[in-house]
């Protein structure tokens, strides 16, 4: 009897985060499913880590990749990696034992951290559609319209304004004191939803929302010009004519990934606004579900680049090699056929 007693609490225990009152319920997953989950988020973190670190070291490393476009791509990929490298062994603790154990300041550092490197991916996929228009849609003015110290302005809006509209969320009371009436009771101890109110749902749709719709807008312009680039192009000379196939290539899959980053954020964004009109109905497992489809997306981008640059594929080929010891190495054309 006892021991049946023992057996009972114990099975108590493990379905609570901590044993005080108010304590979040704790999911308990069998040993193989963690097991299968902890190795699948794994194989998740060390794409995005060391796909990204190899877009920066390949763009840092060689000269010809020191182009406006690329040291966006750079930027975008710092953020990426981060995100992998900070972000996401946290978030999956978190998914998987359904609890938080890492303390309130380290919650609020964790959702500060993950708010600005996804608002500067946003950000800086907008920047580069922004390059792109200019580079097809007005390519003789181009090189003098969009320099690398324009770039270099827009990597540090794009970091900046995250971090900044972030940290006025989190790190001040004027949310809370302004828009008390909006604002949701405090989540159960063991839990880590800061911001976990109805107008952090309505913001946070237009935050998204808007730079995709810019997005979109200049891509289906872009897509236009090229169509009518195309049929001129057997005018222009040889060497003209390869400048334009190399920027509408870049056009091309800088809109593949536009389009993977709308298919990985939309199911995310879309919850997180219904959720606040419907009084927060998602079940736990299924906003999990969603989050880690948005977090995919900073593994796809090196993918993406692999099956359609060649460049990239040239620099990891030489990286892979050992070949960049060469002192030759850095100077090397990847854009040469």
């Amino acid at each position: 009897m006892r021991a049946v007693l023992i057996q009972g609490a114990e099975e108590h225990s493990a379905a609570f985060c901590y044993q005080v009152n108010g304590s979040c319920p704790r999911t308990v997953h069998p040993l193989g499913i963690q097991l299968v989950i902890y190795l699948a988020c794994a194989a998740g973190m060390l794409i995005t880590v060391l796909g990204n670190l190899f877009v920066v070291f390949a763009v840092s490393y060689f000269k010809a990749l020191h182009t406006p476009t690329n040291f966006l791509l750079l930027s975008l990929a710092l953020a990426d990696m981060f995100l992998g490298l900070l972000v996401l062994p946290f978030s999956t603790i978190r998914s998987v034992e359904s609890c938080w154990f890492f303390g309130n300041f380290l919650c609020r550092l964790h959702t500060y951290l993950d708010t600005v490197f996804c608002l500067t991916s946003i950000f800086h996929l907008c920047f580069i559609s922004i390059d792109r228009h200019c580079a097809i849609c007005d390519p003789l003015l181009y090189p003098t319209k969009f320099t690398v110290r324009v770039a270099f302005r827009y990597i540090v809006a794009g970091w900046g304004v995250p971090a900044a509209y972030t940290a006025f969320l989190l790190y001040t009371d004027v949310v809370e004191r302004g828009l008390s009436q909006w604002l949701e009771e405090m989540p159960c101890v063991g839990s880590c939803q800061l911001l976990f109110n109805k107008f952090w749902g309505w913001l946070n749709f237009p935050v998204f929302f808007f730079p995709c719709l810019i997005m979109i807008s200049l891509y289906v312009k872009i897509f236009l010009v090229a169509t009518r680039q195309a049929q001129q192009i057997s005018t222009l000379s040889k060497s003209l004519s390869g400048v334009a196939k190399r920027e509408r290539k870049a056009a091309k899959t800088l809109g593949i990934a536009v389009g993977i980053y709308l298919l990985c954020w939309l199911p995310f964004t879309i919850d997180t606004l219904v959720d606040s009109l419907l009084n927060f109905i998602t079940p736990p497992l299924v906003f999990d579900i969603f989050i880690w489809f948005a977090y995919f997306n900073s593994a796809c981008n090196p993918i993406i680049y692999v099956f359609s640059y060649r460049w990239f594929r040239k620099a990891l080929t030489l990286i892979l090699s050992r070949k960049i010891f060469s002192p030759q190495t850095p100077t090397i054309d990847l854009y040469q056929e």
